[in-house]
């Protein structure tokens, strides 16, 4: 036969179950916060070169401070097409 639970353990048992959903609670809370402010976070960057910042300071030498145009065509590099920054071209024979 069961045995009846006196009032002051079962009071006690419903304090601690509510005790124990509250701290579950307050964890889950906790732990979408964090991903939350992580998710808001700006990226890292790499702080710039020295070259970098020497050429920007440097309004003499401003064609040094912007990329390259080998750096934006592979395909010249490589030597699989031209260059679109070629200054060698033939200029087109003009009709007399």
């Amino acid at each position: 036969m069961k045995r009846a639970v006196p009032p002051s353990q079962a009071m006690q048992r419903v304090r601690v179950g509510m005790v124990g959903l509250a701290a579950v609670v307050l964890l889950i809370g906790l732990a979408s916060a964090l991903f939350n402010a992580a998710s808001r976070e700006q990226p890292v960057v790499a702080p710039p070169r020295v070259e970098e910042v020497a050429n920007v300071a440097d309004p003499s030498n401003a064609a040094a401070a912007t990329p390259a145009a080998e750096d934006n065509e592979p395909l010249a590099q490589l030597g699989v097409a031209p260059s679109a920054t070629e200054t060698s071209r033939v200029p087109a024979e003009q009709p007399q």
